[in-house]
């Protein structure tokens, strides 16, 4: 799976988690150049607290466009040390 944002690669890997439909990617499969911080959270009732990440993109900033949870529930330990994206960034084969 690859994740891209303004036809830039900021994501890839083999090893994809699907949860709702969110492919949640491995946080070493992130190229890390692209990703800044955010302050937003968000609770989810069955996995837990979900912090996220912004892209900065040649001077462009795509502000919260990652989450993941740093310390998931256990029905959701399977996307701990994950990352998925959202608002305008494709998750493509």
């Amino acid at each position: 799976m690859k994740a891209t944002w303004n036809g830039v690669v900021i994501a890839e890997s083999d090893d994809t988690v699907v949860v709702e439909g969110n492919h949640y990617f491995p946080e070493n499969s992130l190229k890390r150049e692209f990703f800044t911080f955010s302050n937003h959270k968000t609770m989810c009732a069955w996995k837990g607290q979900a912090s996220y990440l912004s892209l900065l993109i040649n001077g462009e900033m795509h502000p919260d466009a990652a989450w993941f949870y740093p310390d998931p529930k256990p029905e959701a330990e399977e996307i701990r040390g994950r990352v998925a994206f959202w608002k305008d960034v494709k998750v493509t084969a």
